[in-house]
């Protein structure tokens, strides 16, 4: 497969980034299962050394490697298209589910904007004017993460195993949440969460904690919640978003100068009482 130049760059950032952070034994062993070089004369830190050791693999490997460490490259035609059921900037979330569940689905739907995730729930997303598969196939090449809502007969449906196939085929992130079926299958080896009994407020924010921590995509969850810190429209929102902030495991550099910025330029986190405060905690922190 071709790539550019700067689709290389991005594959070979991305694999050091999720890779160096792990023991060298597993690094190690992750190379070996994609037959990349190792060494045992190394006097650098883990993410040099992963550049090192993969800066010359063929494309189809780079590709490979990165799609197992939950980083998909957008380089089909299918995949570069920005579909309108999107929410800008944010974290993006398939939700496979039933079709007598929609409401509950709708509802969780909107639970999960608060935390800078746009779900996906093809009853309310697709146009009836839309062929409705190939609406749900871009929703699927295109997601982040899926979460298969498991009710009574979930199993049975035509369309919901097909749909978690797609996304694990991909490499994303396949969680389940438990409302009468019992994970099954490949989805059955992955996180579960209960959904009986609980308020699609309560799963989203479970969620939202699981994809911040999850290695796979707690990298592009901060870059979601800064951005969703930047563009607060309350000052309720600006003390609530920098909490979020204050909770991240993982840093870019870009984050101190943009929540910086952010509070010179939008007044509803420059007035919130104790956010500017908390910015610099946080600009400290992370300069360390």
């Amino acid at each position: 497969m071709s790539l550019s130049a700067s689709q290389r760059a991005s594959l070979v950032k991305e694999i050091g980034q999720r890779l160096g952070p792990e023991t060298w034994a597993l690094i190690d062993v992750t190379l070996k299962q994609f037959n990349l070089p190792t060494s045992d004369q190394w006097n650098g830190g883990s993410e040099a050394y992963v550049f090192r050791m993969i800066e010359n693999a063929a494309n189809e490997t780079l590709i490979e490697l990165a799609q197992y460490l939950g980083y998909s490259l957008e380089i089909s035609a299918q995949s570069s298209i920005e579909p309108a059921f999107w929410r800008k900037d944010m974290f993006r979330l398939f939700l496979s589910h039933l079709s007598a569940h929609k409401k509950w689905a709708a509802q969780l739907q909107e639970a999960l904007l608060r935390f800078g995730i746009s779900a996906f729930v093809a009853h309310n997303d697709i146009e009836a004017t839309l062929e409705w598969q190939g609406q749900i196939e871009i929703a699927l090449s295109t997601c982040d993460a899926l979460v298969a809502l498991l009710h009574t007969d979930f199993h049975k449906s035509d369309w919901t195993d097909q749909e978690i196939g797609f996304a694990m085929g991909r490499g994303v992130p396949a969680f389940s949440v438990r409302f009468g079926e019992t994970p099954y299958g490949f989805i059955g080896r992955f996180q579960a969460f209960n959904g009986n009994n609980v308020e699609p407020w309560e799963l989203a924010k479970e969620l939202a904690d699981a994809y911040r921590k999850n290695k796979q995509t707690k990298r592009r969850m901060a870059e979601v919640l800064v951005s969703l810190f930047e563009e607060s429209g309350s000052f309720a929102e600006a003390k609530t978003r920098v909490g979020y902030l204050e909770e991240l495991g993982v840093w870019e550099p870009s984050f101190i100068r943009r929540i910086e910025e952010a509070v010179d330029s939008n007044m509803q986190i420059r007035e919130s009482w104790s956010v500017p405060d908390r910015v610099k905690s946080l600009a400290k922190k992370w300069s360390a």
